[in-house]
């Protein structure tokens, strides 16, 4: 069956049948009856349900969009399967609509973007690093028709230079390429929503979505612009925003380029990205000191002075309220006076500085690690920096015949099993079976039971006999509705009911987490545990999906299975009108990656909404 309609008109009339809260969306909040007759050629279609309702809205204004005048309909778009639709919308559109460059075209978006509207300067400022000339000059020609401001970065980037350009914040270059005398800007892959910058562990999870649907271009730019960013800026940035110029995030360089490399076997392109990644490991990771502790462990530390600029006005009141009134003055002016120096205070230099270590963590804002971020030996990082250290062992060995710039594989699994000592004596707990922080200041563990605690096995730092105490002691304690939570309920409530939440703990649950520990569970051989945290986690988003007219946002409530949440920041892939274009980034990546593993009798399961409850037997504890 296939009818031919007009757009505008069609389009016009169901929505005021069936969009009766007026958000130009059909969801199951809407009280229309529910049923839309079209007719072309003395052929009639009855379109019943909110799902299928939404479809058609999708359809009228994706042809829309595309210039058409009428719509050609037919029953196996209307009434596509769920999760066929969800992943195909991912695949042919969304990663569409996240793909940015930084090129004309590129700024242009950026300069609209909200995040500069704290703006003074009339030019939304380029920054360039000191030795790329190519971006100087590209962006100083764009000058004449954008309202941009090139500037050259210093040689020596300090925090206390970053500090001083804090009230011009601006966008830093990222990789260009000149190609048969044309310049071009390597593409990237964005998160969605207000944020149109390259971030940092939000990249690598996207490119395992990216790779699944073959736009292996996309995965390759972003690993291309790491390297730029490792080489011109000293670390994977947190995003290419100058305040983030003293921040890096959770480090999944070698984990990138090696399923890319996987895929394109370009070992010219692997040789170069290698000498990059032991780079970046070796100036960013194991400075003494620094990143790398007394103990031989790591934790984040943000290299930034005073308060993190990409916070809204007012974020942290309450911190600065008991000082401004112990000295009489409005909580404004104390900020404004502590910022520029003229008041001293030692405890919020600390505070400020554990606040940054949070925010490079990838984990803003947890509980796990408020206020003593930088003192803790985290489970996730030492379990991403093991990964880089076995990566590093297997690529030397399997494609460098075992002698990569002086290293050996044998190096490398040495520094591995150190670390795995390392970890065993500080993060394991025998009692608890479980793998918890370890506060290195205080020589104390940190016994909360989070997501992070399972990220062991999907590096394969575990022992089998760990993996084993794991599953069956911690997985079923943080396994809900709709997939992992971000910490238990326990946990949470260990700190202060009265508290509120924080935005990666209970109830909220986050792709990265999900992904990382259905690879884990795999690993160890847990394959029906792995087929039940994906399910859940997929029902979740595609319930969600067909109930409001294919919303797949930030951030989801995966106690309730709802993208209905609290959350500090908002939850961004909600707010749109019509059609989502992006979805959000790792969110689109972990529906597709789940999708690859889930076996076919799921999947069927899954097209029938068929709810968690009523597959799986076993009760959560």
């Amino acid at each position: 069956m296939k009818l031919r309609v007009p757009i505008e008109s069609t389009l016009k009339a169901l929505l005021a049948q069936e969009d009766t809260d007026g958000d130009k969306k059909i969801t199951i909040e809407d009280n229309g009856s529910k049923s839309f007759t079209i007719s072309s050629e003395g052929v009639t279609y009855e379109i019943k349900g909110t799902y299928h309702l939404s479809n058609l809205l999708q359809e009228l204004v994706i042809a829309k969009n595309e210039g058409k005048t009428e719509l050609e309909i037919t029953e196996a778009i209307i009434e596509e399967l769920p999760a066929k639709r969800v992943s195909r919308m991912i695949r042919d559109y969304y990663w569409n609509g996240l793909t940015r460059t930084m090129d004309a075209d590129g700024i242009e978006r950026l300069i609209a973007d909200t995040k500069n509207e704290s703006l003074t300067a009339e030019r939304l400022p380029v920054y360039v690093p000191f030795h790329d000339e190519l971006a100087f000059n590209y962006y100083k020609e764009l000058e004449a028709k954008l309202l941009i401001e090139t500037l050259k970065l210093p040689e020596e980037i300090t925090p206390e230079y970053v500090k001083s350009i804090n009230k011009k914040p601006g966008v830093l270059s990222l990789k260009l390429e000149e190609k048969n005398g044309e310049i071009e800007a390597v593409p990237f892959v964005v998160p969605g929503g207000r944020f149109n910058e390259m971030y940092g562990w939000d990249s690598y999870f996207e490119a395992v979505g990216l790779l699944i649907d073959k736009k292996v271009h996309l995965a390759k730019g972003m690993a291309d612009n790491f390297q730029y960013e490792i080489e011109h800026y000293g670390k994977i940035l947190n995003a290419n925003r100058s305040y983030y110029l003293t921040r890096t995030q959770p480090p999944f360089y070698t984990s990138l380029i090696r399923e890319i490399y996987e895929v394109t076997k370009d070992k010219e392109w692997l040789k170069s990205h290698l000498i990059t990644a032991i780079k970046e490991y070796e100036t960013v990771w194991m400075v003494e000191g620094e990143r790398e502790t007394s103990n031989g462990l790591n934790r984040y530390l943000a290299e930034g002075i005073g308060i993190p600029p990409e916070c809204e006005e007012g974020h942290f009141d309450a911190v600065f309220a008991p000082f401004a009134e112990k000295l009489g003055v409005d909580i404004a002016d104390y900020e404004r006076k502590y910022v520029n120096g003229e008041i001293s205070n030692h405890y919020l230099d600390t505070y400020f500085i554990h606040d940054r270590s949070v925010r490079e963590s990838g984990h803003d804002t947890s509980y796990r690690i408020d206020g003593n971020c930088a003192d803790l030996n985290l489970v996730d990082l030492n379990a991403f920096l093991y990964k880089y250290e076995t990566d590093f062992a297997e690529l030397i060995s399997e494609e460098f015949n075992n002698n990569f710039e002086g290293f050996t594989s044998e190096i490398w699994e040495g520094r591995a099993n150190h670390r795995r000592e390392l970890v065993n004596q500080h993060l394991w707990n025998e009692n608890a079976n479980c793998f918890f922080d370890y506060n290195w200041m205080t020589e104390n563990q940190i016994e909360f039971i989070s997501a992070t605690s399972l990220l062991p096995l999907w590096c394969n730092l575990a022992t089998e006999e760990q993996a084993e105490a794991l599953v069956e002691n911690i997985l079923p304690l943080l396994l809900e509705k709709g997939g992992i939570a971000g910490c238990t309920k326990e946990s949470r409530g260990a700190i202060s009911k009265e508290r509120p939440q924080r935005q990666w703990d209970y109830p909220n649950g986050w792709a990265p987490h999900q992904m990382m520990i259905w690879k884990g569970l795999l690993n160890y051989g847990f394959k029906n545990e792995a087929q039940e945290v994906i399910y859940r986690w997929l029902y979740m988003i595609t319930k969600n999906a067909v109930d409001y007219n294919g919303t797949i946002p930030e951030k989801y409530d995966v106690v309730e299975a709802t993208h209905k949440v609290f959350a500090e920041y908002g939850n961004v892939g909600v707010d749109f009108e019509y059609i989502t274009s992006e979805g959000f980034g790792w969110m689109n990546a972990s529906y597709q990656y789940g999708l690859s593993l889930l076996s076919d009798s799921l999947l069927e399961r899954l097209n029938s909404l068929e709810a968690p409850d009523h597959i799986f037997m076993k009760n959560r504890v």
